[in-house]
């Protein structure tokens, strides 16, 4: 029924009804990416408990409930830490700010003695241009996040529909998987379903991964910046190891925002040290202990690749683009691959006839 041609167009055609429905759902999304989220991962535990005979719909409520339990106990005890350590640093900022004017501005005018009148009003209006762009960018990318996303979305619709829709997809896993697999064309069946093993690797891989060592990093700097006598460590520690999961914005958050209070705090360079030491402690089990181990080199989604994603998800769809962002990345990475194999091994690749001469350098 379907020849070549028509099959490129069917396949276009349902990418294309794919995006538009996405974009078209996205004020609504949220819950339901939420709970496939939730499913995705922790249908492991639910495949271990079914496989001790357990009735699966009793192993994904145990599993659920459990999960819920122990994340309404973790807010239990660090929203009220946060709140009084956040409540406080807010409160400390401005004079903290002033602290900091004082020691800045007597060096900034020595800089900018050396300079011309001219050369230094052309200087304090292009950092005037860049702080105002970047302040911004930081509240466009702010105000997408939180009106794409709870903003728009109920909170009690979300808390409801979430656990629901994470449940029936943990009970009905095995059903929707070969549900999956049916729809899988025959005759390219077994490229299909390697590609699709591919990507749940890297998936689960990454996010799995990626999850525990933003609670690893949130508790060594938390208990690290605390230890170092920083006031505010524990705020600034849970909410690194949050922001851990996008590549890079995790470890830098830590790193300024930290520097920053304990140059404020401290009048002693050595206490401003140790903080420093923390910090590289943490960015040194980070680098070469937790991601090696936790995530590993072979789940093919490059930090950068991942960056990238969310940032796109975050100004498309909201907070509901960070919770697909990870899984397109990884479909688009995996996709890519393998159209980059199939190149390799065509004749466009090996043409015979084609010179073998290496490019010159430029």
């Amino acid at each position: 029924m379907f020849r070549a041609g028509s099959q490129t167009r069917f396949w276009l055609l349902v990418f294309v009804f794919t995006v538009l429905a996405l974009w078209i759902l996205k004020p609504i999304l949220l819950p339901f990416a939420a709970g496939m989220a939730i499913a995705y991962f922790l249908n492991p535990v639910v495949d271990r408990l079914a496989r001790r005979k357990l009735p699966r719909w009793l192993s994904a409520l145990i599993v659920l409930a459990g999960f819920a339990l122990i994340f309404g106990l973790i807010l239990l005890l660090i929203l009220p830490l946060l709140e009084t350590q956040i409540g406080a640093l807010i409160n400390s900022i401005p004079g903290y700010l002033e602290k900091i004017r004082s020691h800045l501005i007597p060096w900034v005018e020595g800089w900018l003695a050396r300079f011309s009148p001219d050369d230094v009003d052309k200087i304090r209006d292009a950092a005037g241009q860049y702080a105002t762009d970047a302040a911004g960018f930081a509240g466009k990318a702010l105000q997408n996040l939180v009106t794409g996303g709870i903003a728009l979305i109920d909170v009690l619709a979300l808390l409801i529909i979430t656990p629901v829709v994470a449940f029936y997809l943990m009970r009905d896993w095995p059903q929707v998987t070969q549900t999956v697999d049916s729809l899988i064309p025959r005759r390219h069946y077994v490229t299909i379903n390697e590609q699709l093993n591919e990507i749940g690797q890297s998936l689960s891989g990454f996010v799995r991964g990626q999850a525990l060592v933003c609670l690893a990093l949130g508790f060594i700097y938390s208990v690290g910046l605390s230890v170092a006598g920083m006031k505010y460590g524990a705020a600034i520690g849970v909410t690194a190891g949050i922001l851990s999961f996008i590549p890079y914005v995790g470890t830098a958050f830590a790193w300024i925002s930290s520097i920053i209070l304990s140059l404020a705090q401290f009048d002693q360079f050595s206490r401003v040290g140790v903080v420093i030491a923390v910090l590289f402690v943490g960015h040194a089990l980070e680098a070469y202990v937790l991601t090696p181990r936790l995530v590993g080199h072979r789940v093919g989604l490059h930090p950068v690749w991942v960056l990238f994603a969310l940032i796109t998800g975050i100004r498309l769809m909201g907070f509901a683009g960070v919770l697909i962002a990870v899984p397109v990345a990884a479909v688009i990475g995996v996709l890519t691959r393998f159209a980059i194999g199939q190149y390799k091994g065509s004749a466009l690749y090996k043409d015979p006839l084609a010179p073998h001469k290496p490019i010159s350098k430029l």
